[in-house]
């Protein structure tokens, strides 16, 4: 079934308030998705996306400068990817090719620590499996999909090995929920840079009419900068919408001539890739339009930076559906007009919130914001405190790291070898022969079974030497007291 819906008013893409022509689709969640046609959500969040939530952790006291943002599915959804940057930190996008078998995605991770970052998706996979979420593999349980995308932020906290891991993962999914999102320098842009300033992350949404809803959530840490050089004005606040940048000024001369102006346009060495996002939309799409989804949001990114797309950013951007019903397909004239609307409206999504995630990032350590650089640019913004406490970003904890770690140990481990597979001579574990090469960890010579060890006889002295050293060691220690 087909019903009309009302699109984006213009300043959705840039022009002046007007409607654009109608667009129709198969919407679903009208009977609890409601909000003004071409306006922002409740949360002017991803999460006003029916079927999106959001968890981040972070932490930002040395050595760490990190953290991870989780965007869960509760319900298997359709995702697709387009990666354009020259360096990308990525993970599972294969899997998201239209012409790969995968049904869908059940979480995406926008995380810090670049390639080691990746590994904080073990956790979400462990957390996802632990609720029985994932592709259904009959006896062996389920497959948790899990793609992801890092920014670079290594040794931004002063230690280049301060970086996440599973447990943080786990610990984000944890956080997962449906309401308002944390911006700024919080969750995976934590460590986020662009154009020298400190950067972070930014999301947003808008409102489609009949219960259909796109958003975009991003991390700004570009190789290429936000601001226009010719004024020091964010090139992303020319999209918002309504009173989305309310208060937002042109900074004055004295500000933008300034060392500080100057020091953020040449950026520095250390600012390297990459922008990475997620946009999404409750409107029923086949793979192939997701992928295209994701692709024209690419020029949102486009719009709000520059340069973009360089060989030292891995810029890339997940689309997900979480629509129910016929799917719009790309190659079916009768949905081009509705597919191009919902495109747009993701694009136009990824500059608002690219504007956002440098307007809420704060100072730290030295690296200023573009608030702090330019005062009078935001001084009259007050909506930038609700930003940046809207939701939750926990720092992470010495006891919530452990209590994860706990978690993700429950997991069968390789059994202690028995009394029969150990050598009579050695106590080693017998290894199978497989030849005579001693680098192999057999000998030939022994016959079948036999460990690639020390004689018998040697074997038995030496334990004997380390065995009488310890007792004649421990005779001649005096006792010491033990803390309890």
């Amino acid at each position: 079934m087909r019903r009309t819906l009302p699109l984006l008013a213009a300043a959705a893409l840039a022009t002046t308030a007007t409607l654009a022509p109608t667009l129709t689709a198969t919407a679903t969640g009208a009977a609890d998705a409601e909000g003004t046609p071409g306006q922002p959500g409740e949360h002017n969040a991803i999460t006003d996306v029916p079927g999106i939530q959001v968890g981040q952790i972070q932490a930002d006291t040395a050595p760490f400068l990190t953290g991870t943002t989780v965007v869960y599915t509760p319900e298997m959804s359709v995702a697709s990817v387009d990666q354009r940057g020259g360096a990308p930190a990525t993970k599972e996008t294969d899997l998201l090719s239209p012409l790969n078998s995968n049904p869908g995605v059940n979480a995406i991770q926008l995380g810090g620590s670049s390639m080691y970052g990746l590994s904080a998706t073990n956790g979400i996979i462990r957390w996802l499996e632990d609720r029985g979420e994932g592709v259904p593999l009959g006896s062996a349980g389920v497959a948790p999909i899990v793609p992801a995308a890092d920014i670079y932020d290594l040794n931004r906290g002063g230690d280049p090995k301060a970086r996440t891991s599973p447990e943080w993962g786990y610990l984000a999914a944890e956080q997962a929920v449906d309401g308002p999102v944390r911006q700024g320098s919080v969750g995976g842009g934590t460590g986020a840079r662009g154009g020298g300033l400190r950067s972070g992350l930014g999301t947003s949404s808008v409102y489609l009419g009949d219960g259909i809803w796109v958003g975009a959530i991003v991390i700004v840490n570009p190789a290429g900068s936000p601001v226009d050089p010719t004024d020091c004005s964010l090139h992303a606040v020319r999209y918002g919408l309504g009173e989305e940048f309310a208060g937002y000024q042109t900074p004055t001369e004295q500000e933008c001539s300034s060392q500080a102006s100057r020091n953020a346009q040449d950026g520095d060495e250390e600012s390297l890739n990459t922008t990475i996002a997620v946009v999404a939309t409750n409107a029923p799409l086949e793979k192939a339009a997701a992928q295209r989804m994701s692709g024209n949001a690419h020029d949102g990114m486009a719009r709000a930076i520059y340069p973009i797309h360089t060989l030292a950013d891995g810029d890339t951007v997940f689309a997900i559906s979480t629509g129910e019903g016929e799917p719009l397909q790309i190659n079916d004239p009768a949905d081009s007009g509705q597919l191009n609307q919902i495109f747009n409206a993701g694009s136009v999504s990824l500059s608002r919130a690219i504007g956002k995630a440098v307007l809420s990032a704060e100072s730290h350590d030295g690296r200023l914001s573009y608030c702090d650089t330019y005062p009078s640019a935001c001084e009259n913004m007050p909506q930038l405190a609700q930003w940046r406490s809207a939701g939750t970003a926990p720092d992470i904890t010495h006891s919530e790291f452990t209590r994860a770690t706990r978690a993700l140990r429950q997991t069968p481990v390789p059994a202690r070898p028995s009394k029969d597979s150990l050598s009579a001579d050695t106590g080693q574990a017998v290894l199978p022969a497989t030849g005579g090469d001693p680098g192999s960890g057999t000998s030939a010579g022994a016959g079948a079974g036999a460990s690639w060890a020390p004689s018998g006889a040697l074997g038995m002295s030496i334990a004997g030497l380390v065995l009488v050293g310890a007792v004649a060691l421990a005779r001649r220690r005096p006792t010491a007291a033990v803390a309890h």
